[in-house]
């Protein structure tokens, strides 16, 4: 009998043994799968949150050369020029999406701020304490994330530093709110905290955790937190919480309750080097723990129902001439309850599978997808280029094959001086040609050559020799009222050509076919500007579409007569040169181009041809 017990204990002792060592090698199976999954989390996460700041990265040195500023910063105290700063840059932080955008002086007190107009403005404030602001006037770009004093509003800033010359006269600062993607992660699969570089929680999925570290903050971190005002007066406090590491060498992190509970979350960590950062993604460890438990709890099942069966073999065994019958029948019984377990095991086991093949199917298409976006944005870029350039060089060779086909004409009429004079402007088309790809090569590129003043009439008559055979084979006319003397604009030959290329191009589409196929182009001088508008008897624009017509590839032609990208490039050209361009119906019918540009009686300015 005590040697039936010794075994009985001893079986006992190795079934709690080997149900440790499974429950184990499942625990370690269920994290790895955690870690992968996280993994692949932090690296998206990252992705767009780095993205995010890219995208606004190089905008404060592009807006830094922006005349109306560099103005406000040599007459800081001319209210026009501060209303032309202020609107500029509340222009700008709308199409661009930024929060804020606003001008220092060399100081650090905000001259203009595209918030100008609201209660909390930040003009007239004075951010010297900042250390974007530090930065950017060092000669460097100013990077800085922190709690805005003015707005009690979290972003992130770049600052760059505006330099004339040599001197260097403010600083412009763009401040970007980051709440977008902090709301991204409100989900409950899906928890993400960032911490700066003192281990301040700046973003996180759970808004009780803001402005709290994971263990006591020295005096020496606070101190230099509270120097630069990041999180302006907000009190910063402590969460508690412990490490440990669980088998596998995994890490967890255990959240300590007030009322004494805990949450345990696997803790993956990836640095930001760019702005300083570490971004933690936070699984739950619950799930791993039931599915072990689960795992080790069917072995043990498993193992029991042999071992009693082996028991219940042995009992019968030993009573078998005075029960036989009965142990045949328990026997039979057993053997049907083991069967029906083994069954539901097996079919356990297949689900399983089937999770893992399903989940790592979705990793594969989630790599697909990511090569695919990666080759969808290549393709754009390159469509967008070769549609560039077809439209570009289409007018300048249909114009060229015109005038050669003029010369061959000429020359079997023995008209040679006609001849040469049309081959003239073939290579006027061509070299005309040749600017144009220069100009494309150069759009890569930060623009050196200096705009200049330009005749009207010399932009209009290069324009109009690019479209006369376009105007005499549509029966349009062309009526010109340029003034006496023309005006003198600012701007490039070559592009202000281009510009009036593209309207009247547009204009021609228009009236050709209808019964009124007169153009009116006038050109008014008004105070320190040139106003020239272009008029067709066409259907005019629809209201709807006004707002939308300077959009790149927007058209209203049909399929195969336009690629909706020659009012975007006029409209452009015409920024570049300090002008605007607008549409209007006539109250008469038809549409109105007017097209507004500076007159060439300032000294010239620092932009490219």
């Amino acid at each position: 009998m005590r040697l039936i017990w010794l075994l009985g204990a001893l079986a006992v002792f190795a079934a709690l043994g080997t149900a440790r060592f499974a429950y184990d090698r499942a625990l370690q199976a269920q994290f790895a799968e955690l870690n992968d999954r996280g993994s692949s989390t932090l690296t998206l996460a990252a992705a767009s949150l780095s993205g995010l700041l890219s995208r606004f990265e190089r905008l404060p040195g592009l807006l830094a050369e922006q005349p109306a500023l560099r103005a406000l910063l040599r007459y800081p105290d001319d209210p026009a020029h501060v209303d032309a700063a202020n609107r500029h840059l509340r222009e700008t932080a709308e199409r661009t999406g930024a929060s804020v955008i606003y001008l220092m002086d060399h100081t650090g007190m905000t001259l203009a701020a595209s918030n100008y107009d609201q209660t909390r403005s930040f003009v007239g404030g004075d951010f010297s304490f900042r250390p974007y602001f530090k930065e950017a006037m060092a000669g460097g770009l100013g990077r800085f994330y922190a709690m805005g004093t003015t707005s009690n509003k979290r972003g992130y800033y770049f600052g760059a530093p505006v330099n004339i010359g040599r001197e260097r006269l403010g600083v412009v600062v763009i401040k970007i709110d980051l709440d977008q993607i902090e709301r991204a992660w409100a989900y409950d699969d899906l928890r993400i905290i960032v911490t700066d570089t003192e281990g301040i929680v700046f973003l996180s999925y759970r808004s009780d955790w803001l402005f709290h570290t994971f263990g006591a903050l020295d005096p020496a971190r606070l101190a230099r937190t509270r120097e630069t005002r990041r999180y302006a007066d907000a009190e910063i406090g402590e969460i508690s919480h412990s490490r440990d590491t669980v088998p596998g060498g995994h890490a967890v992190l255990r959240i300590l309750a007030p009322d004494g509970g805990q949450d345990e979350f696997m803790a993956l960590s990836t640095y930001m080097p760019r702005a300083g950062w570490t971004m933690q993604v936070l699984l739950p460890t619950d799930s791993a723990y039931r599915q072990a438990l689960t795992l080790v709890s069917t072995g043990a099942l498993a193992l029991g129902l042999l071992g009693l069966a082996a028991f219940s073999l042995w009992q019968h065994r030993r009573r078998l001439s005075e029960r036989l019958a009965v142990q045949q029948a328990a026997a039979a019984e057993l053997e049907a309850r083991v069967a029906q377990r083994t069954s539901e095991l097996e079919q356990a086991n297949i689900a399983l599978q089937d999770e893992v093949a399903e989940r790592r199917m979705a990793e594969d298409r989630l790599r697909q997808t990511q090569a695919e976006l990666v080759q969808a944005g290549k393709l754009a870029a390159l469509g967008q280029m070769s549609a560039a350039l077809s439209h570009e060089f289409n007018q300048p060779l249909a114009a060229a094959r015109n005038y050669a086909e003029n010369a061959a004409a000429y020359l079997d009429r023995n008209r040679t001086d006609d001849a040469r004079d049309t081959i003239g402007q073939v290579l006027g088309m061509i070299d005309r040609m040749t600017r144009i790809s220069r100009h494309l090569r150069n759009f890569a590129r930060k623009p050196n050559e200096q705009l200049r003043p330009v005749s009207l009439a010399d932009a209009v008559s290069g324009a109009r020799d690019v479209l006369a055979w376009r105007l005499d084979k549509a029966g349009v006319a062309l009526d010109l009222d340029l003034g006496q003397p023309a005006p003198v604009v600012t701007g490039g030959l070559v592009r202000l050509q281009q510009v009036l290329v593209n309207l009247l191009s547009n204009a021609i589409d228009v009236v050709e076919g209808t019964e009124n196929r007169h153009l009116h182009l006038r050109a008014t001088r008004a105070g320190d500007m040139v106003e020239i508008t272009l008029r067709d008897h066409g259907p005019g624009v629809p209201d709807a579409l006004q707002g939308r017509i300077f959009d790149p590839f927007f058209s209203t032609k049909e399929v195969g007569k336009g690629l909706g990208l020659g009012l975007s490039i006029t409209y452009n050209i015409v920024r570049d040169f300090g002008g605007r361009l607008s549409v209007a119906n006539h109250p008469q019918g038809g549409a109105v181009f007017t097209l507004v540009l500076p007159a060439a009686v300032l000294p010239e300015l620092d932009a490219a041809e």
